[in-house]
Formats: C-alpha cells, sequence, structure tokens
C-alpha cells in the first residue's frame, strides 16, 4: 500500500513539473496601467522566452516598442523598454495557475502596477 501511494505521489509530481515547464511566459498579455494622475492606459505585450531570455514587444496608445534587457529565471522576469529616451524598467512574477502574470513598472520613479492576462 506504501508503495503504491508513493509510486502516484511521485507520478503526480512529475505531471505537475511538466505542465509548469510547459507553461510559459510566451504569448500575447494584455493588462492597462494607471499613472499617479489618474490616466489609465492600455498596454500590450508580445512575449517571447527562451533559455532564460526574454524578447519580444509592447504595444501602447503611443505605438509599438522592442524590450531590451529581458531575462527570465523560473516565474521571473524583468526587461526594459526605452519611452522617450527614458529606459522603463519592469518586473515581474508569471503564475502558471491563473495564467496571469503581475507587473511592477518604474517609470523615471512613478512605480505602477498591472495584472497581465493571456489573450486566447
Amino acid at each position: 500500500m506504501k508503495k503504491k501511494l508513493l509510486t502516484t505521489t511521485v507520478l503526480l509530481c512529475c505531471f505537475v513539473v511538466c505542465f509548469a515547464i510547459a507553461a510559459s511566459l510566451s504569448g500575447k498579455w494584455t493588462g492597462s496601467v494607471k499613472t499617479a494622475d489618474g490616466n489609465e492606459f492600455p498596454l500590450t505585450y508580445v512575449l517571447k522566452a527562451d533559455s532564460g531570455k526574454l524578447t519580444g514587444t509592447v504595444i501602447s496608445p503611443q505605438g509599438e516598442i522592442g524590450i531590451t534587457d529581458g531575462k527570465t529565471n523560473g516565474t521571473d522576469f524583468s526587461f526594459s523598454v526605452s519611452v522617450n529616451g527614458t529606459d522603463v524598467k519592469h518586473t515581474g512574477k508569471y503564475y502558471a495557475t491563473a495564467d496571469t502574470a503581475g507587473l511592477d513598472i518604474d517609470y523615471d520613479g512613478m512605480k505602477m502596477h498591472t495584472t497581465l492576462k493571456r489573450v486566447q
């Protein structure tokens, strides 16, 4: 009985690990960010994660901008976007079970947060 329970537990853990590896930050994500003055801006991120590197673009009302310095480490990720010569830092965490990502944005000292949802 103990051997059967142990085998089942090990197989279940393997399945969960395989699912977590298959789940990826790669894809199209949407959200919106609210600035300190109350304005809200829609954002779309198209991301590609590959072996610890993160590439892609950000689409905002101002246009499409490529991301730089993109990195992933497990469920944590970071990248920068240049907006009018200002380097805007993005740091986030990917939640595979909810298929969402929490994203913190630092725009020249102004801190903002958004939750991104995958576009199906």
